[in-house]
């Protein structure tokens, strides 16, 4: 029976999982990743089973192990992992795409609908006594009825999202680097100008990484329709803090939805003065059904490469 060393609690089905079939290492871990307990767990074990709160970078995959024959992510990004580092070494990564789209997806849309209603602004106005009685101008938001919907990034989790979009009678278009095989009815944009000034929700997929640090820049904001809602479930660096900061008290972006950040758990306290931004705790992902199906797909990943096998999900 191969060893694993699993770094933070997983949910229960996945546990019973890796209890029948590995002799495991529980690492049980809080917080900040404790990197020596870590590689002092990995001491010949066959299989390591990580999350995206443990930064796996070039020197703690130079310090891995050798018996260490495969690195599992509970995640779909990669970015808190060195993956040219683990080539170098020779060392398989594998990962869990596809399983979280839907739920990704449907965070995405809870955050447009909040942000456009006010309904974080709302309800911190009745917990705190504040709410006095209906009126007809009292909390107005907006519709997302005949809005048209921005994607920055059309992959799954984009495709998702337009089809629930399109429940709500919204129009649909997006932008890549280039023209989606399948679109699924959403319009390509290739010039970015034109994408951001059609946008009155500008939703966020993106990659992490330099090549998209700060994506959403002072004048890409500056390009968007005013008082349009930027919605990000990707990844927290692909935008600038302060430029949003600054557009969202401005009123050129209206209000904004966010469960990324780019140095989590830590939130630029700006956003937390702000009344018209939505702020969760990167929770895209986090429904029973998804974390299970996540953590399986991880598991297959790495029974398959502890097998011989090269499995679908093995990114290096």
């Amino acid at each position: 029976m191969n060893h694993l060393v699993v770094t933070r609690t997983l949910p229960d089905a996945v546990m019973a999982r890796v209890s029948a079939q590995y002799k495991p290492i529980m690492l049980n871990q809080n917080g900040a990743f404790a990197i020596e307990a870590f590689l002092a767990a990995a001491d010949g074990v066959d299989a390591a089973l990580v999350t995206p709160a443990d930064r796996i970078d070039a020197a703690v995959i130079a310090r891995i192990p050798a018996s260490v024959r495969v690195l599992g992510t509970f995640s779909v990004g990669t970015d808190h992992i060195d993956l040219e580092a683990a080539r170098a070494r020779g060392l398989p990564v594998v990962n869990t795409p596809g399983v979280l789209s839907f739920a990704t997806a449907e965070l995405a849309l809870t955050l447009m609908l909040m942000a456009a209603r006010r309904a974080s602004e709302a309800e911190r106005l009745v917990r705190a006594g504040g709410w006095s009685g209906w009126t007809p101008d009292f909390m107005m938001g907006r519709t997302l009825e005949g809005k048209t919907l921005g994607i920055l990034g059309l992959g799954r989790i984009g495709l998702a999202l337009a089809a629930m979009a399109r429940g709500l009678s919204m129009g649909v278009i997006y932008h890549n680097r280039r023209e989606a095989e399948n679109a699924a009815g959403a319009e390509f944009i290739i010039d970015e100008a034109d994408f951001l000034r059609r946008c009155d929700v500008l939703s966020i997929h993106l990659p992490g990484g330099e090549a998209t640090r700060h994506w959403l820049n002072q004048a890409r904001i500056a390009m968007i329709k005013p008082g349009a809602i930027v919605v990000n479930t990707g990844r927290g660096s692909t935008i600038d803090d302060a430029a949003l900061v600054a557009a969202l008290r401005s009123g050129q972006i209206a209000a904004a939805g966010l469960d990324v950040f780019a140095h989590e758990p830590a939130v630029p306290a700006a956003y937390l003065t702000l009344e018209n931004i939505v702020l969760l705790p990167h929770i895209g992902s986090a429904t029973l059904e998804t974390r299970v199906a996540m953590g399986m797909l991880a598991l297959d990943g790495i029974d398959a490469m502890l097998a011989g096998r090269d499995p679908s999900n093995r990114v290096v």
